[in-house]
C-alpha cells in the first residue's frame, strides 16, 4: 500500500512537472524566462518547453502595434495662453528584454514621457501656430519620442494630436477676433464690390460713347463720299452732255455748211437758228428766281424775224412781212 501511495505521488509529481514544462505562446507574442532569478531566454509563438523546476515565464507581451491614449493636458504656450492638449500614440514592441529589464512601468513611462513632449513642444509655439502647425507638432513628437523610447525596446510609429482646446475666456476672445475679422472682410469685399461696379458702369459709359462718336464719324464720313460721288457724277454727266451737245453742234453746223455750199439761202436759216437759240437762252434765264438783267440789240431781232419770215414765205408762197416797214 505504501508503495502504490508512493507511486501514485510520483505519477502526479512527474505529471504536473511534464505539464508546468509545456508552454504555448500564442501568434503576436513573446515570453521571457528566467532561470534561478537570471534571464534566460525568450520564447516566441508556439509550442514551448521549459524546466519546470528552475525556469519560469517572468513576462509575456505581444508585439504588435499598441494604442497609447493620452489624456487632456494643460499646457502654456509662448505667449502665454493656456491650452488643453490631448493625443494618441500608436507604439510597438521591437524588444521585449529591453522593455521588461529597462523600465519598471513601461506603460506608465510611455504616458510621462509623451506628456514631457506635448508640453515642451506647445510651450515653444504661439497659440495661432499650434492651430496651423499640427502636422509639423506630430512630426516632431514622433521624431523626439521615438529616440526617447529606443533605450526601452520600444518604437514609435505614429502620433496624433486629437484636440486643442483653448481656455473660455481665450475662446470667447477668439470668437470676437472672428467676429470682427469677418465684418472687416464683408466690408473690404462690399467696398470692392462697389469700386468694381463705379468702374465697370463709368467704363461702359466711355465705351458707349467712344462707339457712339465713332458711328457718327463714320456716318459723317459716309455722307461726305456720298455727296462727294453724287458731285463727280453730277459733272461726269453734265460734261457727257456738254460733249454730245458740242457733237451734236458740231454735226449741225457740217449739216449747215454742206447746205450752204449747194443752197444760197441756207445763210439766212443759219440766222434763224441763232436768233432761235438766242430766244431759248433769254427764256432760261428768265426761268432763274433770282433777279438778273438781259440785254437784247434791238436790231437784230427784226433781222432775225425777216430772215424767219423769208424761211416761212419761201414754204408757204406768202411774202407778206412780218413787220411793215413806215
Amino acid at each position: 500500500m505504501y508503495q502504490f501511495l508512493l507511486l501514485l505521488g510520483f505519477a502526479f509529481g512527474g505529471g504536473t512537472a511534464i505539464f508546468k514544462s509545456v508552454k504555448v505562446i500564442n501568434q503576436g507574442d513573446e515570453a521571457l524566462v528566467q532561470s534561478l532569478g537570471r534571464y534566460k531566454g525568450k520564447l516566441g509563438p508556439g509550442l514551448k518547453f521549459i524546466n519546470p523546476f528552475l525556469d519560469n515565464i517572468v513576462y509575456k507581451q505581444t508585439i504588435r502595434e499598441k494604442v497609447l491614449d493620452i489624456p487632456p493636458q494643460q499646457c502654456i504656450t509662448r505667449d502665454n495662453v493656456s491650452i488643453s492638449v490631448d493625443a494618441v500614440v500608436y507604439w510597438r514592441i521591437v524588444d521585449l528584454e529591453k522593455a521588461y529589464y529597462k523600465v519598471e512601468n513601461l506603460h506608465a513611462a510611455m504616458v510621462n514621457l509623451v506628456l514631457t513632449q506635448i508640453r515642451s513642444e506647445m510651450g515653444q509655439l504661439e497659440l495661432d501656430q499650434t492651430f496651423t502647425a499640427r502636422t509639423q507638432i506630430n512630426e516632431i513628437l514622433l521624431r523626439e519620442l521615438d529616440i526617447s523610447t529606443d533605450p526601452w525596446g520600444v518604437k514609435v510609429t505614429r502620433v496624433e494630436l486629437r484636440d486643442i482646446v483653448p481656455s473660455k475666456a481665450v475662446q470667447e476672445s477668439m470668437e470676437m477676433q472672428m467676429t470682427a475679422e469677418r465684418r472687416k472682410r464683408a466690408l473690404i469685399l462690399t467696398s470692392e464690390g462697389d469700386r468694381e461696379s463705379a468702374v465697370n458702369s463709368a467704363r461702359g459709359k466711355a465705351e458707349a460713347q467712344i462707339l457712339d462718336s465713332e458711328a457718327r464719324q463714320k456716318t459723317v464720313i459716309m455722307q461726305a463720299e456720298a455727296e462727294q460721288k453724287a458731285i463727280v457724277l453730277k459733272a461726269q454727266a453734265e460734261r457727257q452732255q456738254q460733249v454730245l451737245k458740242a457733237q451734236a453742234i458740231a454735226e449741225s453746223a457740217e449739216i449747215l455748211a454742206q447746205k450752204m455750199k449747194t443752197n444760197p439761202d441756207a445763210q439766212k436759216a443759219v440766222d434763224v437758228l441763232l436768233a432761235l437759240s438766242y430766244l431759248d437762252m433769254g427764256a432760261t434765264i428768265g426761268k432763274s428766281d433770282s433777279s438778273k438783267v438781259m440785254f437784247m440789240d434791238p436790231r437784230t431781232i427784226p433781222a432775225t424775224l425777216e430772215g424767219i419770215r423769208s424761211i416761212v414765205s419761201d414754204g408757204e408762197g406768202d411774202s407778206q412781212p412780218l413787220f411793215p416797214r413806215s
